[in-house]
């Protein structure tokens, strides 16, 4: 096994260019993902949106993301994990440019699905790649780097909207549109990225991957990474979905389904893609509903770089059981100063997107990277991104109409699934904090 290997070995200099530019397909996930919160406002107007339309507009995004999940696992298996990016950042630049076009509420919808397929695609194969390509000992940051895109594609994103906010009726097709910029910087990155030197050895493309891996680690580095993966071309068959039934995968996937969904169900993303609608219900102007989603980016970027350095160090369990018993809290007490309308629910509200940004945010994604066996990985990341955006969708689609009916005890729903999500990752999470991903194929089901 290679984890004991020093620091000093790698070449972390390009590991980490090589990490930033897979991670890119994040930023155009945080881009999709927040520039709906700026440009609600503007599509009411324009379209007459109600509460359901307005659930569905925001929610299509993740009905495209389970479609793009399906893609990328059958594109990056077939030919590669690099092309299937490419295809993803394709789809970005394509996609923002219809939004902003749209003459009409059903084209807007179509093409902020198309978006949707572009983000499932890139929330399944930027962890994937890089934790494919990254030494155990960096692996969990690295990953983590992915979040940090994420965080920095909503603060960016938030920060232009609001600085759009007075340029007139089609301020959000500004707004929409600007992501064909980052989409094309995307494409470009990914042309100098080497393709995934696992997939590669599975492939039986041993000569390359060795290449790539030596200018990791150097040449110990590179056999140890090989002998470890196996023998080259076993993998060449084809791997069927029916195969995440068999009991030696079985627990594995249900754990990384459960959490996917508890990463949704937590309920944070109400408040990321709804700030103005529940800053509106307290009475808050226009410009302060658009002025809070800039202070959530902030603070989520800021936590998230937190979470980068401490989620090799303090390991991934606990970092999701302070989230999980963290958010429990603070929902209760949002729901109670909801209910006093008080204005310091504020910051309770960046508190829990702190508290989120910390754990649940990037953890689960570097979980779900990590936790599957590597004859069924590609499978299972799928299904299990299937799983979260049909939980983001089911979340986003519901709130409006949640939060017209039950105003601030919705937060106590929420506060109920996290109590629940903490039993869920005492129980079922195995820290893999350190081990290479042959090493975490062997760990014992729970512990």
């Amino acid at each position: 096994m290679h984890t004991g290997t020093t620091r000093t070995a790698f070449n972390a200099t390009y590991i980490t260019g090589i990490c930033f530019i897979a991670a890119l397909g994040g930023y155009l996930f945080g881009f999709d993902f927040a520039v709906i919160a700026g440009g609600l406002p503007f599509l009411q107007k324009q379209f007459g949106l109600d509460a359901y339309w307005e659930g569905f507009v925001t929610g299509v995004l993740a009905l495209g993301a389970i479609l793009g999940c399906l893609v990328a696992g059958d594109l990056s298996n077939r030919f590669g994990r690099k092309p299937a990016l490419l295809t993803a950042a394709c789809l970005f630049g394509l996609s923002s440019l219809a939004m902003a076009l749209a003459p009409g509420r059903d084209v807007f919808i179509a093409a902020r699905g198309l978006a949707g397929v572009a983000v499932g695609m890139a929330s399944m194969l930027s962890p994937l790649y890089i934790a494919e390509l990254a030494p155990p000992v960096y692996r969990g940051r690295l990953i983590a780097i992915n979040q940090l895109t994420i965080v920095l594609g909503i603060f960016f994103t938030n920060l232009i909207n609001y600085s759009l906010r007075n340029q007139g009726d089609d301020a959000w097709r500004w707004m929409f549109g600007l992501g064909v910029a980052p989409a094309a910087l995307f494409f470009g990155g990914l042309l100098w990225l080497p393709e995934s030197p696992r997939w590669l050895i599975k492939k039986g493309r041993t000569d390359a991957a060795k290449a790539i891996l030596s200018k990791i680690g150097g040449a110990a580095y590179a056999q140890s990474t090989i002998t470890d993966v196996g023998q080259p071309g076993r993998s060449d068959k084809k791997v069927r979905y029916r195969e995440l039934l068999n009991r030696l995968y079985l627990p594995a996937v249900l754990t990384g389904i459960a959490l996917a969904v508890f990463q949704q169900f937590c309920g944070i993303n109400t408040v990321f893609n709804y700030t103005p609608l529940i800053f509106k219900s307290m009475g808050a102007s226009p410009d302060d509903q658009l002025f809070q989603t800039v202070l959530i980016g902030a603070v989520n970027f800021l936590f998230t770089v937190l979470a980068i350095l401490l989620v090799d160090r303090l390991g991934r369990k606990p970092l999701m059981l302070a989230g999980a018993g963290g958010l429990c809290v603070l929902y209760l007490l949002i729901a109670w100063l909801l209910q006093q309308q008080s204005p310091s629910v504020s910051w309770l509200l960046l508190s829990a997107i702190g508290v989120y940004a910390l754990s649940l945010a990037p953890v689960t994604w570097v979980l779900m990277a990590e936790i599957f066996p590597g004859k069924v990985r590609v499978q299972a990341i799928t299904v299990a991104g299937m799983f979260l955006w049909l939980a983001y969708f089911t979340l986003v689609f519901t709130f409006p109409v949640l939060f017209e009916t039950f105003k601030e005890n919705t937060f106590y729903l929420y506060a109920g699934v996290c109590a629940l999500g903490f039993l869920l990752v005492w129980r079922a999470v195995r820290e893999t904090k350190g081990k290479s991903l042959e090493e975490i194929d062997n760990l014992p089901v729970s512990h």
